[in-house]
Parts: structure tokens; C-alpha cells; sequence
């Protein structure tokens, strides 16, 4: 690729500052020849330049999507030129220059940030194969190897950045090999790192260690070869993930266009600011990412004729404990930029917050909500019910928050102890508006997983593990499982038709059936729900599922032919006796 021949002067006189401090160890400015000065001179331009434009996308604004992607576009260009400037005059700058091979390893670092950057803005999973890639390249051809020799703690901690960063595109890509084995070398890392430097930060490196730990343990379920190793199964959407709909069924032909994931539990496992349920419900809104030519194009700049034929994914927000107004600044930026004829989904996975006392009206500010990030900790949920009884709770969104968001096709899911809350929501203009509400409490006979990821958002996200963990089973074969999930898509597909065909479901529903990735979500719900409704140990209202507008329950949730299937699932895992045989009763 070209390089740039024409520099400023202003950069020049910067680049010829830093040719003569580098060139000086290696004898008089005028024995090198003209060719090989330039050389460095255009490497550190770029260096520069690469540096000055990888800072400048922290002042970026995080939502909205369009002001970003042309500084985006220009950042890719220069470090296009950058590495392969690198590649081409490797010899001149190992000997002008002094290039060092953990700065070949830093400028593939930041090209991998890039393209997780880029991901996380446009939700495309392909470029995280392409950030997989370069962090890859990295570890294969050892060019951090050297940073131990160095007596420069600042280097081993990019080193040790790198190692985080690396885990968590892996995660994403449920390359659960790779991280165990990216684990063990971060340990090891560390902890050389510890003994050799006297840092203060030793403490924080460790708890990294003990999150990702924690992470990869987070499924209740281990799918098992013959050999006994681990299969490593993927939740996105692949072509047979979503039942398909029946000729000349009519829905509604809304697409999800965006969605805001909100984690804010506490004691929930989490790494890198994403908790276990946020990373569930990331991959149940993503296609299976398909490789990209890892050549550096700039993403997103391709053709039209270029771009994969399927729908892309729906754009997400993650937010991590975010405040009220980080929140209410998110979603408004979604709502300003959903396009026609498409949905706005909203996941919340938050501590409840529930009424003070008594009110006098029953309005969408008086049954409480679920917790936003008050900028200080909270020790417990419970904390939070200590404060002035005849106030309401500040940092709580209220369903009368999202009302105004009502003006737009509107799916929201709640994972909380007061998901009851936005059941009384009020439809106030007529557009699509349908709410998925977790339990809001669980029998206390089954094991406690909160802290490992709720079980209403792991049943949306990968019914079958739901299914075993609910049935007692903590490990199966890799046959097995298959037979299951093959089951399981039959199940789907007779649940769907059930919802098309009842009679007195409510049009909200069938509105969102048209976009694969809401049908999945509703199809989950009702197996979700009706699993619960059939096992022996969810006997309370409150362990079930619930949903504004309701569902006719006679014709999902508790529709015989559905309990059949569920009784025949449970058969299939010999765990038949943990359900009740007959028609449930009305609870």
C-alpha cells in the first residue's frame, strides 16, 4: 500500500525530533542512508498518527450510530498502512529504528481492539473472528515474549491487558479451549509479574483471574464426549435455530432493529462488565458470526454487493450497572434512530426495588421496578429499602419510565424479583408492546444459582441446559443432547403454531412473530412457562413466568399437546417422575 509522501511540516519537525533521538546510539545522522531516514521518518508519522487517532475514539459518544464510523474508517486506514508499512521495512527498522518485536505485538493489539470495538458498535460477530485473528497471531508468534526480560512493569501490564482482552473475544466466540489455556498463561503471568515488581495492583489482577474462572464454570450443565471432555455448544442463532413460519401464516412484519441489555444484579458473576445473563442474552440476538477474508479492509465500507445476504444483527447496547441517566440516555438514542417497521427490545437483568408503603393510586410509579446504579455500592438489594418511606426510590426505573418509548414497537424482557412490576403497563398509543417477565421467586428445593445467572434468561438463551438443571441432571452425553435438541426444534415448531393459531391471543404477539429472533424468544418463553407450570417443586404463582398482554393459557402455556411434549421430553432424560402426570389445575 502507498505511504505517505507528503508530510506536514509540523509533523515533520516532530518525526525528525524523534529520528535523530533514535538514530543517535547508531553513529552519525549522515552515514545513514537517505532512503532508510525516510523510512523511519514515515514509520513514526504513522506510528504517531495511529496513536493520536486509537486515543481519540475514547471521546467518541458510546450511543447513536452514524457520527462514529467515518473516524472509525480513517483509524483502520492508518493502521492498514501502519502494520504493512511494518512488514515491508522490517530490516530498516530493526536497525534504524530499534523496532522491537512486542511493538509489532502492540500495533496488532490495537488493530485487534479495533475489530472488538467495531463489533461491539455495529453487533456484526464476524469481526470478532477478525479481533480473534490478530490476538492469535500475537500469542503464535510470541511478541510479547521478550517484555519479561525488560525491567518496565508498564510493559508486562499491556502484556497483561492483552491477556484480558484475548479472554474476552474468546469468550464471545465460546472458544472455551482457548480460554483455559489463556487463563493458565495469564496466571502464570501474574504472578510472575507479582514476585518480580513490587505493584499495588497485584490484588486486582487476581480477582481478574477469579472472574473468568468463575464465568467459565457459570453453566449448570456439561455436555460430555465419550472421552469425557467437554463439547462447547453455541446459543446464537444458527439456520435451523428459529421455527419457521407456516405458508400463509399472517404476522406482523416487524424486524428487530435494536436493543439495550442492562445487568445490574448484584453478586452476579461478570468479567470485563458483562454479567453472565447480559452474555446470554448477547448471543440469543446473534447469528453464528460467518469469517470474513482477514485482509485490512475497513469494516463496514464494503459495497453493497459485498455484504452478506442475511438480515444483519440486531444493534445492542450493553450497559453495565448503568445510572438512570446513562440509561434513559441510551434508550432515547435507540428510540431516535429505530427505523420504520422495526423494534426497540429492552432486557433487564436488575435487583428489584419494591413499593415503600401503601399508596393511595395504582399508578406505573407505585409498584416499584428494578434497580439503577446509584454511583456508590450497595451491599445487598435490601439496602436499599432503609431510606425515606415516603419517597420513591430515585435510582429505580419505574414502568412509567418506558411509557414514553411506548410511541414505538416496544419488547421487553425483565429479570428481576419485581419483574410483576411491568405487568401493569398501560398501551397508551397503540403500537406493539409486549413484556416477558421472569419469576419472581424460585422454589427454594432447587439449588441457588442466582450468582451463576438467573434461570428465566438461561431458559431464553439455551431451554435444554434450563431443562436438565430444573430436572436434577448435571452432566450429559454428547448423543444424547443432540436427540434433545432435536426434540426440542420439533417442540418449537409446534408452539409457534400454537400461538398462530389460537383465537384470543393478543395481536401484540403475533405482531413480533415476524423477526426470527423475537419468535425464538416467545417460543422460549412458553416452553420456559409451561415447564414450570408442570414440575412437582413450582407450586407458588410467583415461580411462574408471567407476560403483559397475558397469554390464553389453555391454548400455551398449559395446552395439553404442549404438557405432552414436555412429559415426552422428560422421558427421552428418564426424569419423568420430577413432573406431574396429569392436566395442571388452575393456580
Amino acid at each position: 500500500m502507498d505511504v505517505p509522501v507528503l508530510i506536514p511540516i509540523h509533523k515533520m519537525r516532530l518525526t525528525e525530533f524523534a529520528l535523530k533521538e533514535i538514530m543517535s546510539s547508531g553513529g552519525a545522522e549522515d552515514d545513514i542512508p537517505q532512503g532508510e531516514r525516510k523510512t523511519v521518518t514515515d514509520f513514526c508519522y504513522l506510528l504517531d498518527k495511529s496513536k493520536q487517532l486509537f486515543n481519540g475514539l475514547r471521546d467518541l459518544p458510546q450511543y447513536g450510530q452514524k457520527q462514529w464510523q467515518s473516524y472509525f474508517g480513517r483509524t483502520f486506514d492508518v493502521y492498514t498502512k501502519l502494520w504493512k508499512f511494518q512488514q515491508q521495512h522490517r530490516q530498516v527498522l530493526d536497525n534504524r529504528y530499534g523496532l522491537k518485536r512486542w511493538q509489532i505485538g502492540e500495533i496488532a493489539s490495537k488493530i485487534g481492539q479495533l475489530y472488538y470495538h467495531y463489533y461491539l458498535r455495529t453487533s456484526e460477530t464476524s469481526y470478532l473472528n477478525e479481533a480473534f485473528s490478530f490476538y492469535s497471531a500475537i500469542r503464535q508468534r510470541s511478541y510479547y515474549s521478550q517484555v519479561n526480560k525488560e525491567d518496565r512493569p508498564e510493559l508486562v501490564v499491556k502484556k497483561l491487558r492483552y491477556y484480558a482482552r484475548f479472554i474476552v473475544v474468546c469468550l464471545l466466540l465460546n472458544k472455551m479451549d482457548v480460554v483455559k489455556d489463556l487463563v493458565k498463561e495469564l496466571s502464570d503471568e501474574i504472578e510472575d509479574y507479582t514476585h518480580r515488581f513490587n505493584t499495588e495492583d497485584q490484588v486486582e489482577w487476581n480477582l481478574v483471574l477469579q472472574e473468568v474462572a468463575a464465568f467459565i464454570e457459570a453453566d449448570p450443565v456439561m455436555v460430555l464426549n465419550d472421552d469425557n471432555t467437554i463439547v462447547i455448544t453455541s446459543n446464537r442463532l444458527a439456520e435451523t435455530g428459529a421455527p419457521l413460519l407456516e405458508q400463509g401464516m399472517i404476522v406482523g412484519q416487524l424486524s428487530l432493529a435494536d436493543a439495550l441489555i442492562i445487568g445490574n444484579c448484584n453478586n452476579q458473576v461478570k468479567f470485563s462488565e458483562l454479567t453472565v445473563d447480559m452474555f446470554r442474552m448477547l448471543q440469543a440476538l446473534e447469528r453464528e458470526p460467518m469469517n470474513l477474508a482477514s485482509q485490512m479492509n475497513k469494516p463496514g465500507m464494503q459495497e453493497s454487493a459485498d455484504k452478506p445476504t442475511r438480515r444483519e444483527n440486531p444493534h445492542k447496547y450493553l450497559l453495565y450497572k448503568p445510572t438512570f441517566s446513562q440509561l434513559y440516555t441510551f434508550l432515547a438514542a435507540s428510540f431516535k434512530e429505530l427505523p420504520a417497521n422495526s423494534v426497540l427490545l429492552i432486557y433487564l437483568s436488575a435487583t428489584g426495588v419494591f413499593p415503600t408503603g401503601r399508596s393511595d393510586s395504582e399508578g406505573p410509579y407505585d409498584f416499584g421496578g428494578v434497580l439503577t446504579n446509584s454511583n456508590r455500592d450497595i451491599i445487598n438489594g435490601d439496602a436499599i429499602h432503609k431510606r425515606n418511606q415516603s419517597h420513591k426510590e430515585m435510582h429505580c426505573l419505574h414502568p412509567g419510565d418506558l411509557y414514553p418509548f411506548t410511541r414505538k414497537p416496544l419488547f421487553i424482557i425483565v429479570d428481576s424479583s419485581n419483574s410483576v412490576a411491568y405487568k401493569n403497563f398501560t398501551n397508551l398509543f397503540g403500537q406493539p408492546l409486549v413484556c416477558l417477565l421472569s419469576p419472581t421467586a424460585y422454589p427454594k428445593a432447587l439449588q441457588d444459582q442466582s450468582q451463576r445467572g438467573s434461570l428465566f434468561t438461561l431458559f431464553l438463551n439455551n431451554p435444554l441446559m434450563a431443562f436438565l438443571f430444573v430436572s436434577g441432571l448435571s452432566s450429559m452425553r454428547r448423543g444424547l443432547w443432540e436427540k434433545c435438541q432435536e426434540y426440542l426444534r420439533k417442540i418449537n415448531r409446534d408452539i409457534a403454531q400454537l400461538l398462530t393459531h389460537s383465537r384470543s391471543i393478543d395481536q401484540a404477539f403475533l405482531q413480533f412473530f415476524g423477526d426470527e429472533f423475537l419468535r425464538l424468544l416467545l417460543t422460549r418463553f412458553i416452553f420456559c412457562s409451561a415447564t414450570m407450570r408442570m414440575h412437582k417443586i413450582f407450586r407458588e404463582t410467583r415461580n411462574y413466568p408471567e407476560s403483559y398482554p397475558q397469554l390464553p393459557r389453555d391454548e400455551t402455556v398449559e395446552n395439553p399437546h404442549l404438557q405432552k411434549h414436555i412429559l415426552e421430553l422428560a422421558s427421552i432424560l428418564d426424569v419423568r417422575n420430577v413432573f406431574l402426570e396429569n392436566t395442571i389445575d388452575d393456580y
